[in-house]
């Protein structure tokens, strides 16, 4: 099988989020499956800075946008396993800029997004065919991408070179959508008659998001979990609709994890390995957190880690009105992110009130991130809604308790601790449902009682760090999913209809 995945960013080249994380590690793993997978992405200003080496290949690509024709070029690298192909879009008009999506130093999104992915849509089909590849299934993910199933089914449904293609759409965040005017409808492309309320038009915009929801074959989502929740109108922003009629081909997928990056067995950014065989280490990584973070060295004091956007959906609207509860209760805890400045304010006054038992740091370090997993007791997570989610996964691995809410993957990989998954031996952290302060502080007092009994925590402790939630894991489960998706090649969604348009 033949699978090309389309991602607007993957690790190491270009990210802004977990999207990147996936996008730079299911290739790779399907390729040890047997898979011939590939990736192709926008050549953005910062992926030569990543000291990868790209050879430029002899075919150029034209595609057509509006009144326009954009010339881009094909570059050729390959991932870190030195097998799995990676194909780069350059149009320096369109992405040799310094953000991915928009202006790092305004944060506002660059105002040509529309004309920039209609570009890298349409473009990865003029490579297909300017390549001579052979793919069987196009795995496109979020909005950037959405385009790519319609074009199948319209401009190219007739072209011998690509119209067997099947199409697999994942949703990463459903929050995000690639909203546009309805005049820049043109620039796609496709007669004004897809811009209706059952095709792209979505409250009277454009929406690429949709676009790849209404006319793939399958779609994916980062868990189970948030499969469901996206069919409602708490989760489903507005296209709840949409999903709740795809029912019958829409999947969850729960993210993989790198175990040779994130595995204290052989993390080399800690001061000690352990393993569950062996947990001595741990307690090291505890130490060194204490002293780094200028925290009194107790080590049998509780010590809750937190790594995260400062935001509203991770769940800091909550821990803002518990943080004096918290802090009145004999524990540390270490916070890493940045985000909402009302969040960096809050956090601040929290750490100057309470010295020695709130360490706070508004950046990223990755290094300081992975200390912080070792180091913890506990790891909070009470977002208020997580599609996938990942610190939970790296904290089974780590030791570290997650207490999270029940929402998204968070509710698929955490098994919470009650009388019966003690007595079988299934729990692995603790949860609650309904998104109040109340109920986390709670689920936070649960985890501090069974902290103080040592035997069962211990257990705890093991049973997290024994889950597989590897990409072996994930990767397996998308290969059935590409399988599915070419059995059912043209028969869900919307139906093919050639359309004649405009040519380069």
């Amino acid at each position: 099988m033949n699978v090309m995945i389309v991602s607007s960013e993957a690790v190491p080249y270009a990210k802004t989020g977990g999207l990147a994380d996936v996008a730079g590690a299911l290739p790779q793993y399907l390729t040890r499956t047997g898979i011939h997978a590939s990736l192709v992405m926008p050549l953005y200003q910062r992926v030569p800075q990543c000291g990868v080496k790209l050879l430029k290949l002899e075919p150029t690509i034209k595609v057509p946008i509006g009144d326009k024709v954009f010339t881009g070029s094909i570059f050729q690298g390959t991932m870190a396993d030195g097998k799995t192909p990676v194909y780069f879009l350059e149009q320096k008009q369109l992405f040799d800029r310094p953000g991915l999506y928009g202006d790092p130093k305004t944060n506002k999104d660059y105002p040509d997004n529309c004309t920039r992915f209609i570009f890298y849509c349409r473009g990865t089909l003029e490579l297909i065919k300017a390549l001579g590849l052979k793919v069987d299934v196009l795995h496109a993910n979020d909005w950037q991408t959405g385009l790519l199933p319609v074009y199948l089914k319209t401009v190219y449904a007739s072209d011998p070179a690509v119209k067997d293609i099947a199409t697999l759409y994942t949703v990463h965040n459903l929050a995000y959508q690639g909203l546009f005017w309805h005049w820049d409808m043109p620039l796609t492309g496709l007669p004004w008659d897809f811009f209706n309320w059952t095709e792209l038009e979505f409250y009277g915009k454009l929406n690429f998001m949709k676009a790849g929801l209404v006319f793939a074959d399958a779609i994916s989502t980062v868990s189970k979990q948030y499969a469901k929740e996206i069919q409602t109108e708490e989760y489903g922003c507005g296209l709840e609709g949409v999903l709740t009629q795809r029912r019958d081909s829409l999947f969850g997928v729960v993210n993989g994890v790198d175990y040779n990056v994130w595995n204290p067995a052989v993390d080399s950014l800690i001061p000690a390995k352990y393993s569950p065989e062996d947990l001595s280490g741990k307690a090291k990584c505890k130490a060194q957190l204490q002293r780094e973070q200028k925290l009194p060295a107790r080590p049998d004091v509780p010590l809750l880690g937190l790594i995260s956007r400062l935001v509203d959906q991770k769940g800091f609207d909550l821990l803002a009105e518990i943080m004096d509860d918290l802090m009145a209760i004999d524990l540390q805890v270490v916070i890493l992110g940045t985000g909402e400045p009302k969040y960096h304010t809050l956090l601040e006054d929290m750490a100057r009130k309470y010295p020695g038992k709130l360490a706070l740091n508004v950046k990223f370090d990755n290094t300081l991130a992975h200390l912080i997993e070792a180091g913890s007791d506990l790891y909070l997570m009470p977002s208020q809604y997580e599609p996938c989610g990942l610190n939970q996964i790296y904290s089974l691995k780590y030791g570290s308790v997650p207490v999270v809410r029940e929402t998204g993957g968070l509710k698929d990989t955490i098994v919470n601790v009650a009388d019966e998954s003690v007595r079988n031996g299934t729990a692995t952290g603790f949860s609650f449902r309904v998104y109040k302060s109340a109920a986390l502080l709670e689920a936070v007092k649960r985890a501090l009682a069974l902290y103080s009994r040592k035997a069962a925590w211990g257990q705890i402790v093991i049973n997290g760090m024994k889950q597989d939630w590897s990409w072996e894991r994930a990767a397996g489960e998308y290969r059935s999913l590409f399988d599915w998706t070419r059995e059912h090649r043209g028969k869900t969604g919307k139906a093919a209809k050639a359309i004649k348009v405009a040519s380069a």
